[in-house]
């Protein structure tokens, strides 16, 4: 009787093949986990040391060996930011300028795209030709003249001139020709039949449809114009005009050495509206990086 109930307890060689086969399909190969694991601790690392820096003290912070975890955690360093820095102007200019860039290349880069990928206008191979020559020249080789080109409209020392130069890039033309191009010459024919005319067809079939594409490139130009730093520094005269990256470099910044403390904590702030951005649109931000190009 024993040796029957063992017979009918006693897993098979098909249900140990099938158990192994879930664990496979639930966890996929566990051995990956190590080195991803390591890769990931590798890249948040930066980010651990910043949030806990920005808790420490400067003695702390400065301590050789390194101390991991604050001994005397203090939002000391919070609050010498915020008191020693016009912190409200320059962020509110950081969210000036980051959301008026941002807003200027979604509208001005979509249209050129649709234009690019599915109008017929004579020269537009060459237009297309122009906007990816310009994506191979460093930005370091048209800083002086694009300054010159500011400073001749008398546009330095105002926000304006942090905005207008930056309200259209080739990249995010490139992006939205690509994307628009994989959408089907159908819908657009069909409108045209309706009587709809190209303005129409852009905002109500166009554009709802290139959302992915949007917050993509939403998402990289108000990471690039939040985290700008050289030409605000140099077209923005006064402290009035500063956007925050760049008060936040000259205000850790003291005469003989750097406040490590407030630079952390300083970081820490920048970095909150950036991250709040990609985790709102992340989904469309995957959704287009995946699909951009394909036909």
């Amino acid at each position: 009787m024993s040796t029957l109930s063992t017979l009918r307890t006693a897993p098979s060689d098909a249900d140990r093949a099938l158990r192994r086969r879930h664990i496979r399909q639930t966890w996929g190969h566990p051995w990956l986990y190590v080195p991803l694991a390591g890769a990931l601790l590798l890249m948040i690392a930066p980010f651990l040391w910043m949030l806990s820096g920005s808790f420490k003290p400067e003695a702390d912070i400065r301590a050789v060996p390194p101390v991991l975890i604050p001994t005397a955690p203090t939002t000391a360093n919070f609050h010498e930011l915020f008191s020693t820095l016009e912190f409200t102007s320059m962020f509110a200019n950081s969210v000036i300028v980051a959301v008026a860039v941002t807003a200027g290349n979604l509208i001005f880069c979509s249209m050129l795209g649709y234009a690019l990928a599915k109008l017929e206008f004579r020269g537009q191979r060459a237009v297309f030709t122009l906007v990816i020559g310009t994506l191979m020249i460093p930005g370091l080789v048209t800083f002086v003249p694009l300054y010159v080109l500011v400073a001749n409209m008398k546009l330095t020392g105002s926000l304006l001139g942090l905005i207008l130069p930056f309200l259209a890039t080739p990249f995010g033309v490139f992006l939205m020709r690509q994307f628009i191009s994989s959408l089907p010459d159908e819908l657009i024919d069909a409108a045209r039949v309706d009587g709809c005319r190209e303005l129409a067809i852009f905002w109500k079939i166009i554009l709802p449809l290139t959302r992915p594409a949007l917050a993509t490139l939403g998402i990289i130009t108000f990471l690039g114009s939040w985290n700008n730093f050289l030409w605000p520094l140099v077209v923005a005269q006064n402290e009035s005009q500063y956007t925050l990256p760049v008060g936040l470099a000259l205000a850790s910044s003291g005469q003989d050495f750097t406040r490590y403390g407030i630079l952390l904590a300083g970081s820490v702030v920048v970095l909150l509206p950036v991250m709040i951005v990609f985790l709102l649109f992340q989904r469309h931000f995957v959704a287009g990086i995946a699909t951009t190009g394909l036909k």
